[in-house]
């Protein structure tokens, strides 16, 4: 799969975003929408293994303030070491959950992340690319 947005981001993590748009097509073609948001990332963590795709599931991270690390917060996936995926199933994509989403790139250092909503009827309408 071929992705034509213009960007700046290195072509390998451009391949990354391609790659977990397709398993993630692959899971909702299956799935369909109406499950759970864990049943979801368990099968997109199953297709990216069967894929040979490198994935951290539920990373920790602590968030600082004022020089003090915070712990307690916990990413869905970061694919590749570069992108961050916020897993829902929801009726509607609030924005805050693009916020959570930016929020988790700018702790991580990562550039781009992905959030994909489940719960929708076809998935490019539950899909949406962020990159800082």
């Amino acid at each position: 799969m071929t992705l034509l947005i213009a960007s700046d981001l290195p072509n390998e993590t451009e391949e990354v975003i391609s790659e977990i748009i397709s398993c993630a097509l692959t899971v909702h073609r299956a799935l369909g929408p109406g499950f759970l948001e864990n049943i979801y990332a368990t099968a997109l963590s199953i297709e990216l293994s069967t894929r040979g795709v490198a994935f951290e599931r539920e990373r920790a991270i602590s968030v600082e303030y004022r020089g003090t690390p915070i712990p307690g917060q916990r990413i869905d996936f970061i694919v590749a070491q570069s992108v961050i995926i916020e897993v829902k199933s929801v009726a509607r994509l609030d924005p805050i959950f693009q916020a959570k989403l930016i929020s988790y790139l700018r702790t991580t250092g990562l550039r781009a992340g992905l959030l994909i909503n489940f719960n929708s009827m076809l998935l490019k309408e539950g899909l949406k690319r962020v990159v800082l």
